[in-house]
């Protein structure tokens, strides 16, 4: 069992533990927690983030010390399956190319909420964070592009990734910590049938019960219950039962690259993340050429396959299906210069300009794009002018990747964007509190999340 890459894993959590924080990887920390409240905050006010809450009171009654967005305190484990699927509600909490999952929901949420209702040094919050960041992204690396056509990530490999945050900010032993990520795997779940049966609505729930199964993995392997140890690479793990085709060795390679929250996507617009190139290309071809509505002849979109198997939705007859229409969202952005929460929030779908716009928009997939999948996400946009003038942009990379990423003033202008009803003081609270874990000299002082980081 020594030889098990699982078990190199844990070996590589508990060296990152003991050794100090990268300043690279102090920042990018706090930029995931603006991001991950930047989520909150977005979408606490919605009605389904209402049911969220009841749900959550529901499964695990009584009022605690965890605050929840927009509501109340929980008990930590209420909170942290209400504050995961809050999050995740406007599609804008973060994502990541290869292992195709929302790493965040799922490390921060159970961290916070365990956070709150045990105080621990603001070094094991962070370790917790990075651990959970860590463990979720190899999984979803590990299980590769053919479990991610069938399951949702952030539902398998993120249950395991919550147990990891949770087992870490519980502070287990890394035997424990072992048993932890075994347990959570075994309850790992989540089928992309919601999206062909029309239940968008629910999608929310997958990191929601992630963090949930996670969090009660790791109180369990507390308890001294113990876990599948080979979770991903036995003979009845996740790789091979739930369709695994990626490279096993993510799991116990690579361990002297940066961590693996560096790798992650900060989303430049408020919808599915499969969309984003040809949201990116659209924009370049606005700036470049200012193509007028009524001007436009046909819009062609060239996207890798994968993209529909998520994004497929032709023209949404509902809200919640306005995050995965490319053509709504393409059209979208022709049409007004931009695309922002009230157009997925309380879109006009029947809106005369609007759907003429879409009518215009072909979309077709092209094998070649797909090879390059999913390190890379090729979409070419060609608009042919009534003129007969044509123009055309090819991104391969999204705006908020690694390679194009944002900085801290420009996901504090992201935020208000994305949260309007977020005040200035409140933008103030939160960015100050997400950016003082860049500081390492306050690594021994006390993290408990208040009510006021989660409310107006």
């Amino acid at each position: 069992m020594k030889d098990l890459p699982e078990a190199a894993l844990v070996c590589h959590l508990t060296r990152l533990q003991q050794q100090p924080i990268p300043e690279a990887t102090r920042d990018r920390l706090g930029q995931a927690l603006l991001d991950w409240f930047t989520a909150g905050w977005s979408a606490f006010g919605l009605p389904a983030a209402g049911t969220l809450r009841t749900l959550a009171n529901d499964c695990a009654p009584g009022t605690g010390p965890a605050a929840v967005f927009g509501g109340g305190g929980m008990a930590p484990i209420a909170a942290g399956f209400a504050n995961a699927g809050i999050a995740h509600l406007r599609e804008i909490d973060d994502a990541h190319r290869v292992a195709m999952l929302h790493p965040g929901v799922i490390a921060i949420s159970p961290v916070l909420a365990l956070a709150a209702a045990r105080p621990m040094p603001r070094r094991r919050v962070a370790d917790a964070i990075i651990a959970g960041y860590e463990v979720a992204l190899r999984v979803g690396e590990a299980l590769g592009t053919g479990h991610a056509a069938s399951f949702h990530a952030t539902a398998t490999a993120g249950a395991v990734g919550a147990a990891a945050a949770a087992g870490v900010a519980l502070g287990v032993s890394a035997e424990q910590l072992h048993h932890a990520m075994g347990i959570g795997a075994t309850q790992a779940a989540g089928l992309w049938q919601l999206v062909d049966d029309d239940a968008h609505e629910s999608k929310s729930l997958h990191p929601a019960f992630a963090v949930r199964n996670g969090m009660t993995a790791a109180y369990a392997a507390r308890a001294g219950l113990p876990g599948a140890r080979a979770f991903v690479t036995g003979r009845r793990g996740l790789h091979a039962l739930l369709a695994g085709d990626g490279p096993r060795d993510a799991l116990n390679t690579g361990f002297d690259a940066p961590e693996r929250i560096n790798t992650a996507t900060i989303k430049a617009w408020p919808c599915c993340a499969q969309l984003f190139t040809p949201l990116d290309a659209t924009r370049a071809l606005i700036d470049a050429h200012l193509p007028r509505p009524e001007d436009i002849a046909a819009v062609e979109v060239v996207i890798f396959p994968h993209a529909l198997k998520i994004a497929g939705v032709d023209w949404p007859s509902k809200s919640v299906e306005t995050c995965f229409s490319l053509r709504y969202v393409v059209a979208t952005l022709l049409l007004t210069n931009q695309l922002g929460i009230s157009d997925t929030e309380a879109p006009d779908l029947q809106s005369p300009a609007l759907r003429a716009l879409g009518q215009k928009i072909t979309v077709t997939t092209d094998d070649e794009f797909q090879r390059a999948f999913p390190h890379k996400r090729p979409c070419r946009v060609t608009i042919t002018m009534q003129d007969g003038r044509r123009f055309s942009a090819l991104r391969e990379l999204r705006r908020g990747d690694p390679e194009d990423p944002f900085n801290w003033e420009q996901l504090q202008t992201r935020m208000r964007t994305f949260a309007p009803g977020m005040d200035d003081m409140a933008a103030h609270r939160v960015t100050e509190w997400c950016r003082s874990f860049s500081d390492g000299s306050a690594d021994e002082a006390v993290c408990a999340p208040t009510w006021d980081l989660f409310n107006r």
